[in-house]
């Protein structure tokens, strides 16, 4: 039986990573991407990035070929820590959607890293 930690590094080994300076600098330089939030509602309430689109992890799957049909455009994931993001964008890749990433560290290492954050 697989543990939590098995998917986490078995979808980590599967989809692009990006690091927190590298989404920084995707934003900073306007960078056409979709930047996704898949926290939980209690999480969200922390604050968000900038330009982020809230969808909790539990309707992902259901709600995002309703939102972003065209699976050439590049997604980035974002949770807490970066194990969630990183199941999510496995999932994602395995419907189809061909550029898709996870941010390492999550919002935790976002605001850790004391860059900005909106309520």
């Amino acid at each position: 039986m697989k543990t939590w930690k098995d998917l986490v590094d078995e979808a980590k080994q599967e989809v692009a990573l990006l690091q927190i300076n590298d989404v920084k600098e995707k934003l900073e330089r306007g960078d056409e991407f979709i930047l996704i939030d898949v926290r939980e509602q209690e999480e969200a309430q922390q604050g968000r990035i900038e330009k982020s689109i809230f969808i909790p992890r539990g309707v992902l799957e259901m709600t995002v070929q309703q939102n972003f049909k065209d699976p050439l455009r590049p997604i980035v994931l974002y949770c807490a820590g970066g194990g969630r993001s990183a199941v999510a964008a496995q999932a994602l890749k395995n419907m189809g959607y061909e550029n898709v990433s996870s941010m390492e560290g999550g919002f935790g290492g976002w605001k850790r890293s004391g860059l900005p954050v909106e309520r």
